[in-house]
């Protein structure tokens, strides 16, 4: 009875000081930062490609290199049609690609005017047809309302549009369980166990000629992702004392990320036909390229408000360290 007693003892006294260690981190009083407990995780802000991010960055070094002009593009609404819902309650497919499908064009250096978002822009021409909107001036009584010219808005060539069509969540799936254990009444046991599974998702967009409404161009891609999982654990009875460890490891590749690289790979074949391009083999010799102002980077196309592609920031956007308050050491608060 004292050997229970002191074994009790020391796991209280265990659990006691386990949760202090815990609590420690966390305070119900906010410290003299206004934060009651610091975030953790400090990992920076990278570029998000896929395997096709640096196909649309040829394509838009290969446009410049010969001096083909880029039609305007937009991009309009596509859909998530596979109405598939999340155990929590939310959208299982991501809602953004069109979001997607505008970064995808812009990597290819394409010309983009706005069509899926213009609420701005409509706000703001109907204050301006009501002379409400001006434009700065030295004294209030110089300034002159902004005109709307006829024309002033340039439109688009050809729009991208469809839909997220196919999510097909077991596809094929695979797995084993292996236990073993003594006969004996203190005997342990383990386990190990693993599981993979195959799931697809699938897209279908087409190009419209704006001003024909004719569709000149149609893609339709699948891609799989597999998931997978491995766990182990141990069970046993130790003089009394019961002992229950298990560890594992599971990873589903990122169903997002798919959807982005499909949205990628069709945009390649839309802006190749643009473009001419016979293939791949276009940029096989990226070293030949004569242009000495790129602007095209790891995170998308931009245009050069100012005659300064020589100083700008276009081709540091993908690097990590750049801004970044932990890992960049030229960001400093001015006068510090």
């Amino acid at each position: 009875m004292k050997r229970v007693t002191a074994l009790s003892l020391k796991a209280a006294v265990s659990v006691v000081a386990a949760s202090t260690l815990l609590a420690g981190c966390v305070s119900p009083s906010a410290g003299s930062d206004g934060l009651y407990a610091n975030p953790i995780g400090n990992a920076p802000v990278t570029a998000n490609p896929t395997p096709y991010s640096d196909a649309l960055y040829c394509l838009a070094d290969y446009a410049r290199r010969y001096n083909l002009p880029s039609p305007r593009m937009a991009v309009g609404r596509i859909s998530d049609y596979t109405g598939s819902i999340s155990a929590d309650g939310g959208r299982q497919i991501t809602q953004g690609a069109s979001l997607m499908a505008n970064s995808a064009l812009a990597k290819s250096g394409a010309r983009l005017v706005e069509r899926y978002d213009t609420s701005v822009s409509e706000l703001e021409l109907r204050y301006a047809n009501n002379r409400l909107i001006g434009d700065e001036a030295a004294t209030p009584q110089d300034a002159n309302y902004r005109r709307i010219i006829a024309g002033q808005v340039p439109g688009s060539d050809f729009y991208i549009v469809g839909g997220i069509t196919e999510v097909n969540y077991n596809i094929r799936s695979a797995g084993f369980d292996v236990a073993g254990g003594q006969v004996k009444e203190n005997g342990g046991s383990g386990i190990i166990n693993g599981r993979i599974f195959v799931m697809n998702v699938a897209i279908d967009l087409r190009m419209v000629q704006t001003t024909t409404l004719e569709v000149v161009d149609v893609v339709s891609y699948q891609k799989q992702i597999v998931g997978r999982e491995v766990s182990a654990g141990v069970f046993d009875f130790l003089n009394g004392n019961v002992f229950d460890i298990s560890a594992g490891s599971s990873g589903l590749e990122p169903v997002q990320l798919a959807v982005r690289a499909l949205v990628e790979r069709a945009t390649v074949e839309f802006m190749s036909n643009l473009y001419g391009a016979p293939g791949p083999e276009v940029c096989l010799n990226p070293a030949n390229d004569p242009l000495t102002t790129m602007t095209v980077g790891a995170t998308g196309n931009y245009y050069a408000t100012n005659t300064n592609t020589d100083t700008n920031n276009g081709q540091t956007r993908a690097d990590p360290d750049r801004w970044h308050d932990r890992r960049d050491s030229a960001v400093r608060r001015i006068g510090q």
